[in-house]
């Protein structure tokens, strides 16, 4: 049996990119270096662990 490859229908790239450039510009309004270093160590974390951070 050969895997059949998932399909997203309707998938918009663009959206999908500035709806995430959107929710991260949410969540570090008003941060300070520091604080915006460790979102993005915390962040990063996540996506070696393959855990998904957006959404």
């Amino acid at each position: 049996m050969k895997a059949e490859a998932k399909k997203v229908k309707n998938f918009d790239a663009v959206k999908f990119m500035r709806d995430a450039r959107d929710k991260i510009t949410k969540e570090t309004e008003g941060m300070n270096f520091e604080q915006l270093k460790s979102y993005f160590e915390k962040r990063k974390s996540l996506a070696a662990k393959n855990v998904n951070p957006v959404g």
